[in-house]
């Protein structure tokens, strides 16, 4: 699956040296995710049972930071709330801020993406980011207008990350407005046909996409067999989960990762051993929730004491978990491009700067 090529690939120095600093030594992306905002907000209201503050939400971040940020390769932070918590990282971890507004427009039809306003891919750079991150969310099979906005909304920002040379991580979430409900089972029939769609179609060179984030192109819930199917409805054999897994990651051109989408950490390492199985050649992860979403009441009643205890003993468990199961089926980032040897790397050209 992985791309063999005879031509050397080119890649320019602040892409290349931007990746590494987000991967580990041996090329896997085992990166944390904290640039939650309106939800992570919503959570810890409901949790503390009252308002939340900025401060607050940047406490959060910045313990989550300080603690997990050893055992993971870099972490996926926001510029509003979370830049107390980048300087608090782990010496050597690489750096992503996300660039899009949280959330999307719901008076709107489409669930059309935003940029922050007071931020810019050179502002984000400014700020430290190795890497620029943006989520949206995108069915291939809405109205043809809706997707060119959507298409020329990346192209944009591809573009932008291109001339100040810093790696471009695109993370499209799938949805379907006739369906509703993304936990369905009725959505997860349709489900890995949209994962596979996005995957094509965002690893073109025109977008100027350098690592595809994506959701896994199954719902665990509804595969055949496995500890997550706790209803025994099944939407997909797990031959035909694996199947899926092996044909969404064919389709991509670029090196993808995968995100945890809230769920729990145990059904996410269940999700990577079944993608390990499969033989898929992923990169690595950027896991949010997953590894820190249960140090939301601990924070809510007991404070910065209570989270600080928390994710030191749970916290920690839950992520060098994951790593282990990472570490038997990530393949390097630069495999997707025939090897380290097989990349050139060269200067961005003086006009583009």
């Amino acid at each position: 699956m992985a791309q063999t090529t005879a031509t050397k690939v080119r890649m320019t120095r602040g892409k290349f040296e931007g990746l590494n600093k987000i991967a580990d030594e041996k090329g896997i992306i085992a990166a944390a995710a904290m640039d939650q905002r309106g939800s992570l907000k919503k959570a810890l209201a409901k949790a503390k049972g009252g308002d939340v503050s900025d401060q607050e939400l940047s406490e959060f971040k910045a313990l989550v930071s300080e603690i997990l940020t050893p055992y993971a390769s870099a972490i996926l932070l926001d510029p509003e709330y979370g830049l107390e918590a980048a300087k608090r990282r782990a010496s050597g971890k690489g750096l992503l801020l996300a660039y899009e507004k949280s959330g999307y427009d719901t008076t709107t039809k489409g669930r059309l993406p935003d940029l922050l306003p007071e931020w810019s891919v050179r502002r984000l750079v400014e700020a430290g980011a190795d890497a620029i991150k943006i989520l949206m969310y995108y069915d291939p099979d809405d109205d043809p207008k809706i997707n060119t906005i959507k298409h020329a909304f990346i192209e944009r920002v591809g573009a932008e990350c291109r001339a100040l040379d810093v790696p471009f991580f695109l993370e499209p979430v799938c949805y379907s407005d006739e369906i509703g409900d993304e936990k369905s089972f009725e959505f997860a029939k349709v489900k890995p046909s949209k994962v596979k769609k996005y995957m094509a179609e965002f690893s073109q060179d025109r977008y100027g996409v350098d690592v595809l984030k994506v959701e896994v192109p199954v719902n665990m819930k509804y595969v055949e067999g496995v500890k997550a199917n706790t209803t025994g409805e099944v939407a997909y054999t797990r031959e035909e989960a694996i199947e899926h897994f092996r044909e969404a990651a064919s389709l991509s051109k670029v090196p993808f990762i995968y995100l945890s989408a809230g769920v729990s950490d145990e059904v996410f390492r269940e999700t990577l051993a079944l993608a390990n199985e499969a033989g898929v050649p992923y990169s690595g992860v950027l896991c949010g929730r997953a590894t820190w979403q249960d140090g939301i009441p601990a924070y809510a009643q007991g404070g910065a004491d209570a989270l600080r205890s928390w994710l030191s003993d749970q916290g920690v468990k839950n992520i060098q978990a994951l790593n282990e199961v990472i570490y038997q089926g990530a393949r390097p980032w630069w495999e997707r491009y025939g090897g380290l040897d097989n990349i050139e790397v060269v200067d961005l050209p003086e006009t583009f700067r």
